[in-house]
C-alpha cells in the first residue's frame, strides 16, 4: 500500500492540474484569478513557518473542486507550499483512507510534514457551504419524480454559479481551512 508521501510525490501540480482541466476550468480561473488571500491575519505566516505540503484529491467535474482549488492554490502560492494533486477515481485507495460519511467526497486536502506524515486534513466542503446544499437539496422533489433529475440539474448550475460569484462563499472556504490547518500546526 502507496503512503501519502508516495502519493505525493507521484502527483502533479496543482498549477499543471488546473491548467489540464477539461470540466469547469473556466469557472475554477474565475474564482482563482478573482480571489485574494486576507492579508496580516498570521495564516500565511504560519504556513511559511510550517511548511507543510498539500496533497489535493479532486476531480475536475467537482463543484466543490472548483470553488476549494483555486482558493487554496491561492493560499499555498502565498506561503510558498507546495501543493500537488491526483485524481480521486484514478486510485480509490487514498479517498478511501478520507470517506466523509461513508462516501469518497472531494476535494479533500491533506497536509504532509517534511518526514511525509499526515498532520491534517481539509475538505470537502465549508460548513456554511455544507448547510447551503443540504438546504438547497431539501427542495428538490422525490427522487422518484419524474422532474427530479432536471431540478437536481438546475441546483446545481445555481450552486455552481453562487460558488463562482459570490465572495462570501469564497471566505467560507478561507476561514474554515485557516481554522483547521492552524489546529492541525499547532
Amino acid at each position: 500500500m502507496k503512503t501519502e508521501q508516495q502519493y505525493f510525490n507521484e502527483a502533479i501540480t496543482i498549477q499543471q492540474y488546473m491548467d489540464n482541466m477539461d470540466t469547469l476550468k473556466g469557472d475554477s480561473f474565475r474564482i482563482y484569478d478573482n480571489f485574494e488571500v486576507p492579508p496580516n491575519d498570521g495564516f500565511i505566516e504560519l504556513l511559511k513557518d510550517k511548511q507543510p505540503k498539500i496533497l489535493t484529491i479532486t476531480e475536475d467535474w467537482c463543484g466543490d473542486a472548483m470553488l476549494n482549488n483555486p482558493i487554496i492554490r491561492r493560499i499555498a502560492e502565498a506561503a510558498g507550499l507546495d501543493m500537488r494533486a491526483v485524481l480521486r477515481d484514478a486510485d480509490t485507495d487514498l479517498i478511501d483512507r478520507y470517506l466523509t460519511n461513508g462516501g469518497r467526497a472531494i476535494p479533500m486536502y491533506v497536509l504532509l510534514n517534511d518526514a511525509g506524515q499526515v498532520i491534517g486534513k481539509w475538505g470537502p466542503r465549508a460548513p456554511e457551504l455544507q448547510d447551503n446544499v443540504v438546504n438547497k437539496r431539501a427542495s428538490l422533489p422525490d427522487k422518484e419524480d419524474p422532474t427530479f433529475e432536471e431540478a437536481q440539474k438546475a441546483l446545481y448550475a445555481e450552486i455552481r454559479e453562487e460558488s463562482m460569484t459570490n465572495k462570501a462563499f469564497w471566505s467560507f472556504v478561507y476561514e474554515d481551512f485557516k481554522k483547521q490547518v492552524t489546529a492541525a500546526l499547532q
